[in-house]
Order: C-alpha cells, then structure tokens, then sequence
C-alpha cells in the first residue's frame, strides 16, 4: 500500500501547487506600503540638491468631468485635433490641452473575429472612461506662480499635417507674458512617443519652471481572463524607479488622499492592464518625483499616475528643454526588451510572468521561436513537448522502469498481505524487504508527473499572460489557445442549438486529455486496496474537469504529453513483460 499512497499524495500536493501556490505566494508578498510624500523602501532616494525636483510641489489633478457623457464619435468632434498614423497606431492629438487621448491599436482587436472593433486604448475626456496623457510646466517659485502656464484648456496651434513615423507634429502657444511654448512629437513604428518640450524666455526676468507628465484614467478595467483564469494578472498602477525593482500598487491599494510617493533617479510608472501597457519615460539621469494617487469625486473613482523633474531656471533670452517618452501599446515581450535594452530599466518586466519568470519567459522565447518555423504556437506547443520529452527521457525511462518492477511485483505483495493480515507493520517490512531485493523504488513512478508540473504551471504564466497567445488559432474549432475549449459535450459539441451553464463547458480537448490520462492510468501498478482503486478511477474525472477551466493551449499540452507518456511507457513494460 505504501507505493500507492506515495503516488497518490504526490498527485494531491501537485495539484495543491498547481492552483494554491500564486495565491500563496502573492499573499506573502503584497506591495510594500508606502506613507503618504514618502519614498518607496525599494527606490533609490535621491538626496536634496540644487536641481532635484522642488519639495512640496504637486502636479495638477485631474480634468474636470465633463457635465454630460457623450459618445467617443462627439466627444473627438469637439475638439481641434492632429491626426496620428502609424503601421500600428490610428488615433488623434487633441490641440486643447495638447493631450494625447485618442489611441487604438491597428493590429489588436476586441475578438477572435477579424472584423470586430480594434482595441481601443485612450479614450478623451467627455466620455465614459476617459483615459489620456498631458505633459506640461508647473511654477518652480513664487514670481512663475502668477505666470500664465499651459494647461488643460489651452488651445496649442499646430506646424500642419498628420504625426507620422516620418514626420513629427511641433505645437506652439505663446502666454502673452514673455514666455513662448513649443512641444515637437514624433512617434517610432510601434509604440513609443517622444515629448520635446522647450520654453523661450522672451522676458526681462529668470523664471523658474518644472516639467510634469501625468497619465489619468477613470473606472478599473474588466479583466480580459478573469473569467477563466486560477490567477489574476497585474492590473494597476506600475513603474520601476531608480534601477530598483518593479512597483506595482492595486487599484484596491490606493485610498483617497493617501497616496504612493517615490523619489529616484531615473525610471519609468505607468498604468498596466492585461495585456496593454501606458507608461511615463523622463530621462534617467534626471532625479524625479513620482505619485500614485486617486480622487473619489461624486462616487467616481479617478486615479493618475505623475511625475516632476527638477526645476529649470530660464534666464531672459535663453530656452530651457524637457524631454520625455511615452508609450501605449500592447506588452509584446519581445518589444519590451528591445525598450528595456535602450536603458528603460525592468521594462520588460510589465509583462506579470509570475513567480517562475525564470522559467516562463524563456519557455515563452523557445514557442515564439517554433512558432516562426511552423506559422503555429499550438504545433509550437506539441514541439515544444516532444523535445521536453526526449530532454527527460533518461529520467522518465528510469520511472518507467521502476513501474515495470512494481507492476510485476503485484501478486507477490498480495500474497504478503494476505500472510498477514492483521500485521501491518510486517506487512511493510517484507514489502519493503522486497523491493530492496529487486531493486524496486515506489516512489519513482512519481517523478514523470511531479517533474512537469514547474514546466506546466509555467506554460500556463505563458499562455494566460502573453499578447501574443492571445486570439492565437491551432485547428479545427480552437481559434485562441489562451482561453477554454469554447465546445461543451452537454450540447453534443454543437450539434444541439443550445449554450449550457459554465458548469458544463467541458469541451473535446479536455475529454481527449482525460481519455489519455486513463490510458495512462491503466499501465500504472494497480492498487490493491478498493478505496484506493475507486479514488484512482475518479482521478481522470477530476482533472478532466478541472482542466476544462484552464486554456485549450494548456489541455492541448497535458494531451499530448500524457499521449507520448503512454507510448514511452507501454515500450518499456512490453519489454520489461509488465505490460
């Protein structure tokens, strides 16, 4: 009985790991908390300094809500706006205020059906969930506070023509005061923005400015796979400062009039969705203040993610530069690294891989790369497996081998039992006495499950977290290996006009992994006890359902790995006379 109790508790905890442990691990590691115009423990705390960014000083909140919700088509109408085209941007500049809050992406859409809506990333103020970014200056003394600075409402004029790759737009606004604005912004191929602002002082006194960049949004975004998914992946405010490690902060973290201050040397904070990413660049070798915060107005919650740079002093006749980048887009991993690799630090860390990064990224590396082979990440995925298979292959036959023993050991432990029945404890000692005279180990019939599962959960981080499983096809009726086998048997996978309760979406995949864990099963040393027989029978079952919740990429997996286990597994024991 001890081999099949060892067998059967490992399967127990691989399934414990398999669901319990993210939950676990994120509960023992939340996000450090940090007081109120304080710096977060893991940045870099510059120290007070003639050009570091003024104490006290606050960005400006939020635009005020317009009185009435109107559509995106009208909310876009009222306003003067620079038209943006890219190979993978569409969207438009607003001149009031010189906001960028009008981003779809060209190459995403909202369904698996081509045809459907893009994704639609900022939204501009008047609608629903407006969503957008503002760069601008903010009075660095007294004397600047009476200037008249661009703000929200200010009406920028503009060189002409659409921002383009290939040809950036420059905006201009003159206070009237002495003081001349112009931001120049160009755009890359993908989706990374370049503020350029200047200031000329055309006065006969110094003026001290701060240049400030804020991101706003309204409302917390619905989570793309929460439906479906054992985990939830980031969603919230986000950033790395000081070439620390990555801050994330909940929407649930943030209360009203306490919110998260860091202080650093370079970085980058922004908002992380999903699968979408809005993100803050300034220089980094220029010390900043950033802000997390929200603002509760009439039951609304608004939340921004800021930061100031240090004060500059513009001497008449003389013009003061700001640059800053920004990026919205999709989190394409390999985008994100080549961005990260320009001296963004941990900007490749926006995609949440989890607690296996180190396993999960570069699993996801070796099916990108198949994929580009064979134009498939599901036959990526069953490459993938077989070369798992032939890289545990010594290991796997070694377990197979010892099952082989175990199985062939069988009617020579029944007889023991039956020798003695009321002796447990000498029941196991001549068992155990046995196997050490054949060479039998129970425990290694374990190893082929215990040691995939790292390699499944990581497959899983892959799958659920990456843009690029999202709406990926394999064949036949899977048209997104990142989300459930959308067939159900309770309908007779389509044949019946009807859409059964989540409870019975158990689709073909998950019945074919279970058929193949079965087979599986059956060439495993039977146990003797009938409890335990009866609690292996339901296993299949169990792990059918189960499964049927978890993405087809997945199941897909777990099949095919199961169907090569039996295949290795019924070659060794033919040979071995087991079988």
């Amino acid at each position: 009985m001890m081999d099949q109790k060892n067998l059967l508790i490992a399967i127990v905890l691989s399934v414990v790991i398999l669901i319990g442990f993210q939950y676990f691990f994120e509960a023992i590691h939340p996000p450090v908390p940090v007081a109120p115009h304080q710096p977060a423990k893991t940045a870099t705390t510059v120290k007070p300094a003639e050009n570091a960014p003024a104490p006290g000083v606050r960005v400006p909140g939020m635009v005020p809500t317009a009185a009435a919700v109107r559509s995106r088509a009208a909310a876009l109408a009222e306003e003067p706006r620079v038209k943006i085209e890219t190979p993978r941007l569409s969207g438009s500049l607003s001149l009031v205020g010189g906001r960028l809050d009008d981003l779809s992406l060209i190459n995403y859409h909202d369904t698996v059906n081509p045809k459907s809506p893009h994704v639609v990333l900022l939204e501009p103020t008047g609608t629903k969930d407006p969503y957008f970014a503002q760069f601008g200056w903010i009075a660095g003394n007294a004397e600047a506070a009476t200037l008249k600075l661009p703000g929200p409402q200010t009406r920028w004029s503009s060189s002409g023509g659409a921002l383009t790759p290939d040809h950036p737009v420059t905006l201009t606004w003159d206070n009237g005061a002495g003081l001349v604005f112009s931001r120049t912004i160009s755009v890359d191929k993908n989706y990374m923005f370049t503020w350029h602002d200047s200031v000329r002082n055309a006065g006969n006194a110094p003026v001290s400015l701060i240049p400030y960049g804020l991101i706003s949004r309204i409302g917390i975004p619905s989570a793309s796979g929460s439906a479906y998914s054992f985990r939830e992946a980031f969603e919230g405010l986000v950033g790395a400062f000081g070439g620390g490690s990555l801050q994330e902060v909940k929407y649930s973290s943030l209360k009203p009039g306490k919110p998260v201050n860091y202080s650093a040397a370079g970085g980058w904070l922004g908002f992380s969705d999903e699968y979408w990413l809005t993100a803050l660049i300034p220089p980094q070798n220029l010390p900043l203040k950033a802000e997390f915060r929200v603002v509760d107005e009439d039951g609304i919650d608004r939340y921004q993610a800021d930061y100031s740079g240090p004060p500059l002093t513009i001497a008449p006749g003389k013009t003061a530069t700001a640059d800053t980048r920004f990026f919205g887009g999709a989190k394409e991993v390999n985008l994100l690294d080549a961005y990260a690799d320009t001296g963004i630090p941990q900007f490749d860390r926006a995609v949440d891989f989890g607690w296996l990064y180190f396993l999960s990224k570069p699993i996801f590396q070796v099916l990108e790369f198949f994929n580009r082979l064979l134009g498939n990440f599901g036959l990526a995925i069953l490459l993938f497996t077989l070369i798992t298979k032939i890289v545990f292959f010594p290991l796997a036959n070694k377990s197979y081998r010892a099952m082989s023993k175990m199985r062939l050991l069988q009617p020579e432990m029944q007889k023991l039992r039956e020798r003695y029945p009321d002796d447990k404890q000498k029941q196991q000692q001549e068992i155990m006495a046995l196997y050490k005279r054949v060479g039998a180990n129970p425990l290694a019939g374990c190893l082929p499950m215990v040691i995939q599962i790292p390699v499944f959960w990581a497959l899983y981080e892959v799958l659920y977290v990456t843009i690029e499983m999202r709406h990926a096809p394999f064949f036949g009726w899977i048209h997104d290996l990142s989300a459930p086998d959308p067939t159900s048997f309770a309908n007779l996978f389509g044949l019946i006009p009807w859409s059964p309760p989540h409870i019975l979406m158990i689709g073909a995949w998950p019945l074919i992994m279970g058929v193949t864990m079965y087979l599986q099963q059956k060439l495993n040393p039977q146990p003797v006890d009938p409890m335990q027989a009866k609690m292996f029978m339901a296993l299949p079952i169990v792990f059918t359902y189960m499964l049927s919740a978890f993405p087809a990429g997945l199941v897909i997996y777990w099949a095919w790995n199961n169907t090569l286990s039996v295949a290795q597994q019924w070659v060794i024991m033919h040979r071995a006379g087991a079988a």
